[in-house]
């Protein structure tokens, strides 16, 4: 599973890229149609815009709270409520 974060963000990027991580999730820089997630903060621009196109579900922190908080971020089949 593989995140791309975007935007202003309450925490550091890489607080949260390990948190990512060490669920068991990947984290990119780029979104493509191999990304999962987009965790997206305010002004989350051009990445943002590009998910949307690609149909990657779009998370914002407490999304991504929930979802780590659920031992979800490595299951390569977890769907978002967006994708359900």
């Amino acid at each position: 599973v593989t995140f791309v974060i975007t935007g202003a963000i309450s925490a550091p990027r890489d607080d949260i890229a390990a948190r990512i991580i060490s669920a068991g999730g990947k984290v990119s820089g780029a979104v493509s149609k191999n990304t999962s997630y987009l965790v997206a903060g305010e002004g989350g621009g051009s990445k943002y815009d590009k998910a949307q196109k690609l149909g990657v579900a779009i998370l914002n922190e407490l999304d991504l709270d929930a979802l780590l908080a659920a031992g979800s971020a490595g299951s390569a089949g977890s769907a978002s409520p967006e994708e359900a």
